[in-house]
């Protein structure tokens, strides 16, 4: 099924990694990140996003929880 919000998302999507499928697929992207134990590009501030570390623990480091 196409995501019928996909071009408004992509307006918001700071996703720096080159190629990558689920860009502006939200729903997509949240579960494939969660099953890797991470969070998705959007959670994270542009300078730590572009680490790809997407891990739970730089999450917390970037917003200092």
């Amino acid at each position: 099924m196409d995501c019928n919000k996909k071009d408004k998302n992509l307006d918001r999507c700071n996703c720096s990694y080159p190629g990558c499928p689920r860009k502006g697929t939200c729903c997509d992207c949240l579960h494939y990140h969660l099953k890797s134990r991470q969070l998705p590009a959007c959670c994270f501030p542009d300078t730590v996003e572009k680490t790809y570390d997407r891990s739970f623990e730089a999450f917390a480091k970037a917003w200092n929880l």
